[in-house]
């Protein structure tokens, strides 16, 4: 049997780790990512996402240089995104340590770049991020450019469209949802879920662990949170003893852990 992740996010703008809050970053949560990747590193976390929010592509290679240095002291998987828009560049992460890229908005207007990478790199290192929006009218769709920008298409169609494309897993957030501290957007997540062969990651709006257990129960192979580890002595190996008890199997130190089953 499959054992479900657990990843953690940094988000970082301008080289600092932030809060994220509906895609707003006012609070600096740590002022040197390496920091904050070294406790990770020691609490049992399965992956680390790192994503650059900066809202200037001239953040560009600062973001490659933190890459690098996390790579360099990082004992599990790393994927990395953010102003991916040419081969170079994604190339430049990858030789800064990366193990994955995570691509939102090539998908929607450089199709032949995520193609390319697919390709060149394999499926297994591309990673569709895919961000939805909630509209006044209760319908769900889909933001590119950091939030900034709709596509009026559904989030399981959109992970039809970037599954086809080339992506080989999908990190699926709600603007709506992010730091709002009501846990993931479940009736999308679990549409993705269903729709496409692919890991499916959930993100944004986790704040009691009972949230992971929540996505693990939407289809998702892996959960993740970002503010909510930052804030928590421990806060890996809790939310996995916790995923353990609820009868999800789960991974620490090398060992599988299950304390109990469904």
């Amino acid at each position: 049997m499959l054992k479900k992740r657990l990843i953690a996010v940094l988000i970082l703008r301008e080289g600092k780790v932030v809060q994220s809050v509906r895609f707003k970053h006012t609070n600096v949560i740590h002022y040197d990512a390496v920091h904050a990747m070294e406790a990770f590193n020691k609490w049992a976390v399965d992956e680390i996402v790192i994503l650059n929010v900066s809202p200037e592509p001239s953040s560009k290679t600062q973001f490659a240089e933190i890459v690098e240095r996390i790579s360099s002291q990082c004992f599990v998987p790393l994927s990395a995104g953010g102003w991916i828009d040419t081969a170079e560049y994604a190339q430049t992460l990858l030789r800064c340590g990366a193990d994955k890229i995570v691509l939102n908005t090539a998908f929607a207007d450089n199709p032949d770049l995520v193609k390319s990478l697919s390709l060149k790199f394999g499926r297994q290192c591309i990673v569709a991020s895919i961000d939805g929006k909630h509209s006044d009218e209760g319908e769900s769709w889909i933001a590119v450019d950091r939030g900034t920008r709709l596509i009026h298409t559904s989030p399981e169609e959109w992970a039809k469209h970037v599954v086809g494309l080339g992506a080989g897993e999908i990190f699926f957030n709600s603007i709506d949802h992010d730091g709002a501290r009501k846990g993931y957007d479940l009736q999308n997540l679990e549409k993705i879920s269903a729709t496409v062969n692919v890991p499916v990651i959930a993100f944004g709006g986790v704040f009691g662990w009972n949230h992971l257990v929540e996505g693990i129960h939407a289809g998702a192979s892996a959960v993740a949170a970002a503010n909510q580890f930052h804030y928590t002595e421990q806060s890996t190996r809790k939310a996995k003893s916790f995923l353990a008890n609820a009868g999800v199997l789960v991974r620490i130190q090398g060992q599988n852990l299950k304390t109990s089953s469904n």
